[in-house]
């Protein structure tokens, strides 16, 4: 069975969440906590979203520094797939894994709400089972939410294909150009700050086409991931 690293942080929320995701995908989740320095033959690896390290500094800061990060960059360097979520963004970013950064919303103010999200970009490691133009909805939910790089780097993003997610809608945060999501350039790293994770179960989710709490749109992500690994 394919297994799937979470990692978890001091101050990290989401890791739970990312197990069960991991698991209803039909993968095992294991374990990875900030300080291992080994990443236990995991196939791929999800940083789920927190505040680690009580986000002191600027939010991934110090987590970028964490034993388990130092493992994760080489390993992504060779291809291993690597998903951030909210959080888990903050940190890639921080990692130099993806360019950009992340800062406070333009608003200045916590914002949790339904997000619809254009796909722009399927065939990343994570994306395969979605189709390019899809709009999807995964809650939203952050401070520091705001992605931001210059002129040059957000067109070399654009050419290349690599942004991954746009809101649709409404940008909740002032992401340069409605950035939701990004990847690097080979396509298994993916950074976005919605949470996929909290839509994966009927009953648990967003509000989808069949009603109340239906919605599922967060689940293709970690399928995905496992369509990618076996080819």
């Amino acid at each position: 069975m394919t297994r799937v690293g979470v990692v978890t942080f001091p101050g990290t929320l989401d890791d739970r969440d990312a197990a069960r995701a991991v698991r209803l995908a039909g993968a095992e989740p294991v374990s990875l906590w900030h300080a291992d320095a080994d990443l236990h033959g995991v196939d791929a690896v999800v940083l789920p979203g927190g505040f680690s390290y009580g986000d002191y500094l600027r939010a991934g800061a110090i987590s970028r520094f964490a034993p388990v990060m130092g493992e994760i960059v080489e390993a992504a360097g060779k291809g291993l797939p690597v998903l951030g979520i909210c959080n888990g963004f903050q940190v890639l970013t921080e990692a130099h894994l993806l360019p950009g950064s992340m800062i406070k919303n333009d608003h200045l103010h916590f914002v949790c709400r339904e997000q619809v999200l254009s796909v722009e970009n399927a065939d990343t490691a994570w994306t395969r089972d979605y189709s390019a133009g899809q709009h999807i909805t995964v809650p939203l939910k952050n401070q520091d939410g705001q992605y931001v790089a210059d002129e040059a780097t957000l067109d070399e993003l654009e050419g290349e294909g690599r942004v991954v997610f746009r809101y649709v809608g409404w940008n909740p945060n002032g992401s340069r150009r409605n950035i939701a999501g990004i990847s690097n350039a080979a396509g298994n790293v993916v950074g976005l700050m919605p949470h996929p994770e909290h839509a994966v179960e009927a009953g648990f989710g967003p509000d989808g086409a069949d009603g109340p709490r239906t919605g599922t749109d967060g689940l293709g992500f970690f399928t995905s991931v496992l369509h990618s690994l076996v080819g």
